[in-house]
């Protein structure tokens, strides 16, 4: 299976935002649950949203209120607006299934957040 191919990273201060984009070639990507990860310096990766085949959104407690995802079945994407970006957000973010057999892992797009 093709990796997924991450965009939209970059360096913002604190308290900016930044939409992130997920583009995948899967033929049944509809059906998939998918989500955003993320990876700090010297962290184990995390999971920070997910969203179902029909759009309903989870996200960890860590991210709840600032960041949004949503996904477009027609186009294959999936997207992570970030709000209110904080330190701590600093990281390389990802996007994979939510499922035991993980699709292989893109490079990512860097977010870093600094003053």
């Amino acid at each position: 299976q093709v990796q997924p191919v991450e965009s939209g990273g970059g360096s913002v201060q604190p308290g900016g935002s930044l939409t992130l984009s997920c583009t995948t070639t899967l033929s049944n990507f509809r059906y998939m649950t998918m989500a955003w990860y993320r990876q700090g310096s010297e962290k184990e990766r995390e999971l920070v949203a997910s969203v179902t085949y029909d759009g309903d959104p989870q996200y960890a407690h860590f991210v709840k209120g600032r960041f949004t995802i949503y996904r477009d079945n027609i186009g294959k994407m999936v997207s992570l607006q970030m709000n209110s970006l904080k330190p701590e957000d600093t990281a390389v973010y990802y996007c994979n299934k939510v499922s035991a057999s993980l699709l292989p892992w893109g490079q990512g797009t860097q977010v870093t957040v600094s003053s």
